[in-house]
């Protein structure tokens, strides 16, 4: 408890510190998120949030560096530095999504090569293939999911909390204090990113936090149970970000649009706001989604089969139905010919950046 609150408290007090100076620095390097009619703030927004949490976290957790296995953790470390300075040249110069797509794989590759994979299969290469669909996935779903002030770093937090209290209560202390190390890092930068926010994270927060989080659901264990029901744990406490990005990939997919190029406010969260709640509104419901999702790992990870698969199942057919009611009024409202012509202007614009899905 003692290591937790150390950890907790430097991330925290670090982030707090630190992201004022990086809003100052933001202008000077030319890191600035602008409104566009892709996006929903109206004023220009400095986008270099993330590298205040990257440094809170970085720091908090070389306080543990010697107690972990150096070889893992120090991959979990390079790879999420590496994701993170590849979202932070993105939200200057602009990457393409096949650059950062390949950088991902191989953090992952870094990952499954130092022993920190998806262990589900007994054969090496279904392990890896799951290993690098879990990182790209989540590491996406985050900064997808970073498209309304505060919502990005509270579903990281949540998810970061609950990861924390179960490695707790497995024993797993280090990979714990990896977890607080998350948490307090975001409360931080939260601080300054709660609506109406200050400072966004960008892709090099959204990025570094995907890939830290993914890494650390493959880094849990649960001796008290078996791996055929507790693999849907870090699945259940990530549920609200692989929902989102699927939404929005089936969303665009329908529309004939490319999921992975085009520019929209079309996710969970500008769905809600679309029936009348305010942005904060539609936050902290998303807030509670999160919550109660991390409740129903909790139990899953002393579930019996039959219990947990139960659980697994209610939640899948939840999840298509929200599916299936997302994509009707008054959710959403199909508009293909006037969406294509702003699609069409803005990637010509951003010449195929990705706005709209990692700004505000």
């Amino acid at each position: 408890m003692t290591t937790y609150l150390i950890v907790f408290a430097s991330a925290l007090v670090l982030a707090i510190g630190i992201t004022p100076l990086a809003r100052w620095l933001a202008p000077h390097v030319g890191l600035m998120d602008r409104p566009n009619a892709r996006k929903i703030h109206a004023a220009p927004v400095p986008r270099v949030g993330g590298v205040a949490i990257f440094l809170a976290f970085i720091a908090a957790a070389l306080v543990l560096g010697e107690r972990y296995n150096f070889t893992q953790f120090g991959s979990i470390l390079i790879g999420a530095t590496g994701v993170s300075f590849m979202g932070l040249i993105d939200d200057r110069w602009s990457l393409r999504p096949l650059v950062k797509l390949l950088g991902q794989v191989l953090a992952a590759l870094l990952l499954y090569a130092t022993g920190v994979y998806v262990g589900i299969f007994r054969s090496p290469i279904p392990n890896l293939m799951v290993t690098v669909l879990w990182i790209g996935y989540i590491t996406n779903a985050v900064n997808l999911l970073d498209n309304m002030d505060g919502l990005a770093g509270g579903i990281a937090a949540i998810a970061a909390a609950f990861f924390a209290l179960m490695c707790a209560f497995s024993g797993q202390y280090l990979v714990g204090a990896l977890s607080i190390a998350v948490l307090g890092a975001c409360l931080g930068f939260l601080f300054y990113n709660l609506n109406p926010a200050s400072i966004f994270m960008g892709d090099s927060g959204a990025l570094f936090l995907g890939f830290t989080l993914a890494a650390i659901g493959i880094k849990l264990r649960f001796p008290d149970n078996v791996t055929f029901v507790t693999w849907m744990v870090p699945v259940l406490v990530m549920g609200l970000p692989i929902f989102d990005t699927t939404l929005v990939v089936i969303s665009r997919l329908r529309r004939h649009l490319n999921p992975a190029t085009t520019p929209g406010t079309d996710h969970v969260s500008h769905r809600l706001v679309a029936t009348g709640m305010s942005k904060r509104e539609a936050v902290l419901t998303l807030y509670v989604v999160s919550f109660v999702l991390g409740l129903l790992a909790i139990f899953v990870t002393q579930a019996s089969v039959v219990e947990g698969y139960l659980v697994g199942g209610l939640v899948a057919m939840a999840g298509l139905y929200s599916l299936w009611r997302l994509e009707r009024p008054p959710f959403f409202h199909r508009s293909s010919h006037k969406e294509r012509e702003e699609v069409t202007e803005m990637q010509s614009v951003e010449r195929g950046h990705i706005t709209a899905d990692g700004g505000h």
